[in-house]
């Protein structure tokens, strides 16, 4: 059997569905600038840092010149500010189906458990959550300079763990995300129909199924 060092979270779009409260800051942003904005734009901005993200919307805009860094910066501060005030709506109900399952048969095989999140609000959130203790080391964007997909963040994780990306999973929604977990060397778990390049993916996180995951982990080459 292939021993399992470790597994690393991603944080919107798997343990809970703040995705979509980024969606709506983003959105009240680009309405305030007057740049169209709409879901499907939304999905190019899955699991990329907020100054990136900022720079797509201008772009798309036609804006992307009209700001300074530090313009761009109040408006970076000014869509966390909306974000921030929706999480004050986020309770332990809004972990997403099958994720405190899914941890506690891994924290149940003895693993540690680690968090690999671009969200400079990722501590905010796993406290609303109530799920600070799950983890067992949490990397966000504060700690790390590259975003997703540079592996950066990801190989943090595993070197805080102590362990070796090449016997961890990772488990993502967002391509960028994937794409950090398969340049880290370890297996990739992708939630959502758009993310064949996973070595192991599911529609839905009620799918991420522990023995599942394992096999699959054991039988890839």
């Amino acid at each position: 059997m292939k021993k399992i060092d470790a597994v690393v979270f991603d944080l919107d779009g798997v343990i809970t569905d703040t995705a979509y409260f980024h969606f709506l800051a983003w959105k009240r942003l680009a309405d305030e600038l007057e740049i169209p904005f709409d879901e499907a734009f939304n999905e190019t901005l899955k699991g990329i840092s907020r100054m990136d993200s900022l720079n797509l919307i201008l772009e798309n805009g036609n804006k992307k010149s009209e700001y300074s860094l530090s313009e761009k910066e109040e408006l970076a501060d000014r869509k966390n500010s909306h974000y921030q005030e929706l999480l004050k709506e986020l309770t332990p109900n809004d972990i997403l189906p099958g994720i405190k399952e899914l941890i506690a048969d891994i924290k149940s095989d003895g693993l540690p458990i680690g968090l690999a999140s671009v969200s400079k609000n990722a501590q905010t959130v796993l406290a609303a959550l109530n799920l600070e203790s799950a983890f067992d080391y949490v990397v966000d964007a504060a700690t790390v300079k590259n975003s997703k997909p540079h592996p950066e963040i990801f190989l943090t994780a595993c070197e805080k763990l102590g362990v070796l990306p090449e016997r961890s999973i990772g488990i993502e929604d967002a391509l960028a995300g994937v794409k950090a977990i398969k340049a880290s060397n370890m297996f990739a778990v992708g939630v959502g129909e758009i993310l064949q390049n996973a070595d192991y993916r599911v529609d839905a996180t009620d799918e991420l199924q522990w023995s599942k995951i394992k096999q699959k982990y054991e039988n890839h080459q």
